[in-house]
């Protein structure tokens, strides 16, 4: 099995998570190091892809700062969503060419991944065609979210966004991935009692570990920022 360096930094601003992850994005591409899977949370954020519309956004940006919530322009793939203190965020950087070679089956596998740890609480994970993440309530619901990046190397960065127990009064200050017409969702709220990331991050690694026939490494030295500083 491959080896895939594990970095787990806590609840990182998205300013530094994204720096760490052009860093060790640039490293594969150049051929350097092993991939890597970073997971942690954010402060709340709102981030933009590059096909976000400015109308997806309901707040304006003075009362989005006043609340504390950062405003990110990206470079991953989708439109806009937001991020919290509750979810796992994931941002795997990987050589596609080693894992199938293809961008669309690598997303597909990410949704499987989520779709297996919900089948661990007993929850249904769903698919909806011509829609990317992973929806609960017959479609009506989404709890993940994903957006990525391919770098011209074929490396992958960006990832996804598995809601746990975050507030989910945050997401009605955006369309969230500018789909109106549908919620979104959190394993607690579907579940009826609490649940935390830290006991979900465990089942969500497994399954990223078995569908993606990898083993998960922890490095001993400490992460590093875009400028190759450790966090």
């Amino acid at each position: 099995m491959r080896p895939v360096t594990l970095i787990r930094p806590g609840c990182l601003d998205y300013s530094q998570s994204w720096g760490m992850m052009r860093h060790y994005a640039a490293e594969r591409s150049a051929g350097r190091g092993d991939d890597t899977l970073i997971i942690l949370q954010h402060p709340p954020t709102i981030t933009l892809g590059n096909k976000a519309r400015p109308e997806h956004i309901l707040a304006p940006p003075e009362v989005l700062a006043a609340r504390g919530i950062a405003l990110v322009q990206t470079d991953r793939g989708g439109d806009v969503t937001y991020h919290a203190p509750g979810q796992i965020v994931g941002y795997p950087i990987l050589k596609l060419s080693q894992h199938g070679g293809d961008i669309g089956r690598y997303v597909r596998n990410i949704e499987e991944v989520i779709i297996r740890t919900l089948a661990e609480f007993a929850l249904v994970g769903q698919r909806i065609p011509g829609l990317t993440g992973v929806w609960v309530q017959d479609g009506r619901a989404k709890i993940c979210a994903i957006g990525v990046k391919l770098s011209a190397a074929g490396v992958t960065s960006h990832g996804f966004a598995l809601n746990v127990n975050p507030d989910l009064h945050g997401f009605a200050q955006i369309i969230p991935c500018g789909i109106g017409e549908r919620g979104v969702t959190s394993l607690q709220a579907l579940l009826g009692y609490p649940v935390t990331p830290d006991q979900v991050e465990p089942i969500l690694l497994h399954h990223f570990a078995m569908l993606f026939e990898v083993s998960l490494l922890e490095p001993v030295a400490a992460p590093l920022n875009a400028e190759g500083i450790s966090l």
